[in-house]
């Protein structure tokens, strides 16, 4: 929950996973620098500050050709995108965002609750071509969306559509007329902010990727505290678990002999199509460098990769009390039934028969319970990070979650034991 508290935005989570692997002794790598894996090593690397990549090699140079198995996650969730220029300035000295959404969130759960911002800024240096970057988080309400009054909008408990260019301006107060002069003649009124809070001159910053999110912190929920609510339950449970796991299984005592991979990618949530995405090609450029760093041939790389598995863990949807209908009558998971296998016949996620069994023997194993989520068969689903990185590595595997309840509200809600669940089972898959 404190993570979860401290992982504001993608930009931090990564951040905090990165110090979280640097206490536990892994390497920072760059990929403009060179490579040297060594066997019993651990490694990480960053890519655009928003995505990471741990692994922890096995005692011997076989580990590569005895595979790399994976657990794959990502760090961005739904949210509200500050604009450039994002000012709006209206009646009686009130200031409003202009902001875009970020994902598919449920956007009626963004209005009336506090909101406050974090990001990354990008600053001036002395070459153009390689600008420094810098993260920062407000940490305090700073806005709001109203919403408009039940008296203006009558049908508002009936539905209506939400215009994000209309509706979704956060208000960040109210200011004088000579103050809202003095803003629009040089920086406006976000930038000096920005910079204030995280230490450096508006002039010195060229752009920025902020997001809002919501103020309420992580909290224990229900009558014997099974669900958690809390914001970027999607999909920063899976990236917790799977940090928990990687960081419980690597230590000396450990005598292992293939690849532990922990890859966390960006914008998951808008169709993985950037360079930090499971798109990319940067996962198979990474395995391409650890297997040539080992010592292994073009050979032994395809060798590995054929023995390799990946566990695609993205959330999944847990059976709704009030919407029973909208679930496929034998198979809805539900919270606190345990970690759930995802499958769709046409493809939208990975798994396939032989994919689920190794997930149903590694819950035997670990001695947790599974479910099974199948879409209704007249509504249709969404896809994850596993189908689009088989585009770029020919691998087994299978997708998988927790089951959650309003996946892409401002708060999500999910199950302890689910939680806890999960983290027994990647474990279990890293022991093997």
């Amino acid at each position: 929950m404190d993570w979860l508290d401290k992982s504001t935005c993608n930009y931090l989570a990564v951040k905090n996973v990165a110090s979280e692997l640097l206490k536990s002794g892994f390497l920072q790598l760059h990929q403009n620098s060179p490579w040297k894996i060594h066997p019993g090593g651990k490694y990480f690397m960053i890519k655009n500050d928003s995505a990471i990549f741990a692994f922890s090699v096995g005692k011997g140079i076989s580990s590569f050709i005895n595979g790399s198995f994976f657990i794959a996650a990502h760090s961005d969730s739904p949210c509200l995108r500050v604009k450039p220029n994002p000012e709006i300035y209206g009646e009686g000295g009130v200031v409003s965002l202009n902001v875009e959404k970020y994902g598919g969130g449920i956007l009626s759960t963004w209005f009336d609750r506090p909101l406050s911002m974090s990001g990354r800024i990008t600053l001036k240096s002395e070459n153009p071509l390689y600008p420094s970057t810098d993260l920062f988080d407000y940490e305090a309400p700073i806005a709001v969306v109203p919403n408009l009054a039940i008296h203006f909008n009558r049908g508002v408990n009936e539905g209506y559509p939400i215009s994000v260019q209309k509706d979704m301006k956060p208000v960040i107060g109210y200011f004088p007329i000579d103050e809202i002069l003095r803003a629009r003649e040089k920086y406006g009124f976000l930038l000096p902010i920005i910079a204030s809070k995280a230490g450096y001159e508006p002039d010195q910053i060229l752009d920025y990727d902020v997001s809002l999110y919501p103020c309420e912190k992580a909290l224990l929920c229900g009558l014997k505290e099974e669900y958690i609510m809390s914001a970027r339950i999607d999909d920063l449970s899976m990236v917790f678990a799977g940090l928990e796991a990687l960081l419980n299984t690597t230590t000396e005592e450990d005598d292992f002999d293939h690849i532990r991979f922990l890859a966390i990618f960006d914008n998951e949530e808008t169709g993985s199509g950037t360079r930090q995405g499971a798109a990319s090609p940067v996962l198979r450029d990474m395995l391409e460098r650890i297997a040539y760093s080992l010592g292994c041939n073009k050979e032994q790389f395809h060798q590995g990769v054929a023995n390799s598995f990946m566990i695609s863990a993205d959330n999944a949807h847990a059976w709704h009390p009030n919407y029973n209908e909208k679930y496929d009558p034998t198979n809805h998971p539900v919270i606190g039934g345990g970690p759930v296998i995802k499958i769709n016949s046409n493809g939208k996620y990975m798994t396939d028969s032989v994919g689920a069994a190794v997930f149903k023997s590694l819950c035997y194993k670990a001695g947790v319970n599974y479910q099974v989520f199948v879409n209704h068969s007249d509504v249709a689903g969404g896809s994850t990070l596993g189908n689009i990185l088989t585009s770029q590595l020919d691998i087994n595997g299978v997708d998988v979650g927790n089951p959650i309840w309003a996946m892409h509200s401002a708060i999500e809600t999910g199950g302890v034991s689910d939680h806890l669940d999960m983290i027994k089972v990647f474990e279990t898959f890293w022991r093997k």
